[in-house]
């Protein structure tokens, strides 16, 4: 058996394509990526909120306090229109932002405490909508201001005033630390990331053990070496284990280093939060990491010695992204905690004992259950694999 799977490893690493694809791009390509996204992401969202905006307004003069504090708003500069029915071409041409149109007798209504309403116009189909966010911001000190004025005639002292305004206020007193908060975000993708690498890793090397063998004629010879089917599943189960979980450690170790070096420029209490798991945290981490390498294993392994070729096993196999999504998905669904029942719930369990290890909230008693039912499921899989490989018709279809 080990004489096979040391084979196995040797075809993997002598194969350039499929090893470039198994440990470069998990364990090097993919931190890097993220990394990458998240400072260009932090970088854009702050330029957007900063950057500078031009609009229009019309009917400025039914607002004048309210054209002016647009005017003297940091950001915003006015850009001169011909009319009203200009707006929609001088938006979609990029000359402005949005535009304001102030209804004729605002002030007069305004003045006689009646609600007025302002036209906004801008381009909404946007991910992000700041634009609307930031004129808000404008209209909100506008509103706030004109409260405070027409409250103040009536008389009120400064305690009365603040009632009058705001009649009760929240004072936020959070029972969660700077882990706990920055945990449930970064804690919610550690297992999609991880468990994602840990199949990815292992599935051109599954395709190439199984389908690949067949292809080549290879398969035969195997099976004619005086080794059980036993040990031959075995070998091969081994080596996409041995492949799955290396990829997935050095994923941890990766990531643990880009954000000592690269985090500070992410942001100070990222690396304070990594600096706060411990190292029994980090090696229950990796704990979980082996019944989940040993699932994607078999699973990988059965479903490649039952495609007839190649590009089938390929095709089989794509659609196991999915059922790996789903359940870490699912992790991240309001209301979805970390109990006995979802303890007992395959690669979710997982997913929610990550997050809760992350956050520094692991109730450990629940490790044990995660970590026994995984491993049943890895067995029931790995039986249910020895069994497919006795099977003629599965090894030899035409």
């Amino acid at each position: 058996m080990w004489t096979i799977y040391l084979k196995e490893l040797l075809e993997l690493v002598r194969d350039r394509r499929t090893f470039f694809f198994t440990v470069f791009i998990p364990v090097f390509a993919i931190p890097l990526i993220f990394a990458g996204f998240g400072l260009l992401s932090s970088s854009m969202f702050k330029r957007a909120s900063q950057a500078d905006m031009a609009y229009a307004i019309f009917g400025q003069q039914y607002a004048p306090q309210l054209a002016a504090r647009f005017a003297q708003e940091k950001g915003f500069h006015e850009v001169k229109l011909a009319g009203p029915e200009q707006i929609r071409e001088a938006i979609a041409d990029d000359r402005i932002k949005f535009a304001l149109v102030i209804p004729a007798g605002l002030d007069e209504r305004l003045a006689a405490q009646q609600q007025g309403v302002i036209q906004l116009h801008y381009n909404s189909a946007a991910t992000v909508d700041l634009t609307r966010k930031r004129v808000q911001s404008v209209l909100g000190s506008e509103n706030r201001e004109l409260r405070e004025h027409v409250l103040s005639a009536l008389g009120l002292s400064k305690h009365q005033l603040s009632f009058a305004l705001d009649p009760i206020t929240l004072e936020d007193h959070s029972t969660a630390d700077k882990r706990q908060q920055m945990g449930a975000l970064i804690g919610g993708m550690l297992p999609y990331v991880l468990l994602m690498v840990c199949l990815m890793a292992a599935m051109y090397p599954a395709i190439d053990t199984g389908a690949g063998e067949k292809e080549r004629g290879t398969l035969e010879t195997l099976l004619l070496a005086p080794v059980s089917r036993t040990a031959v599943v075995l070998a091969k189960f081994l080596m996409l284990f041995t492949v799955g979980l290396t990829s997935a450690l050095l994923m941890v170790a990766s990531v643990a280093a880009l954000i000592t070096f690269v985090g500070p420029l992410i942001g100070g209490d990222l690396v304070q939060m990594m600096r706060a798991i411990g190292l029994l945290d980090l090696a229950m981490v990796a704990l979980m990491l082996v019944p989940i390498a040993a699932i994607f294993a078999a699973i990988l392994l059965a479903i490649s010695v039952y495609a007839k070729s190649y590009k089938e096993a390929a095709g089989l196999i794509s659609p196991l992204i999915v059922v790996t999504i789903l359940p870490t998905l699912v992790a991240l669904l309001p209301g979805v905690e970390l109990n006995w029942k979802w303890a007992l719930v395959p690669l979710t369990n997982v997913a929610l004992a990550m997050k809760e290890l992350v956050k520094g909230t692991m109730d450990y008693r629940m490790f044990s259950v995660i970590l026994v039912s995984t491993t049943i499921t890895a067995g029931l899989l790995l039986a249910l694999c020895r069994w497919w490989f006795s099977r003629e018709q599965v090894l030899f279809r035409n």
